[in-house]
């Protein structure tokens, strides 16, 4: 919501509804494409690495 005022305030006047439908609908958009691409990039691998190094250490003290 932040972005989109600051972004109304940048422009002032929109022509018509429609002008500034077209903005919040790219701005959600640009949001939704950012939150998808980080998600995206989120590797689990380290974490499989350390559990496995963990369970060797555990089987070894047993």
């Amino acid at each position: 919501m932040e972005e989109i005022k600051r972004r109304t305030l940048v422009v002032r006047i929109f022509p018509h509804a429609a002008a500034c439908l077209r903005l919040i609908r790219a701005l959600a958009i640009e949001t939704h494409e950012n939150w998808i691409e980080a998600m995206q990039y989120l590797n689990m691998e380290p974490l499989r690495e350390q559990k496995k190094e963990l369970l060797r250490k555990l089987g070894d003290a047993a």
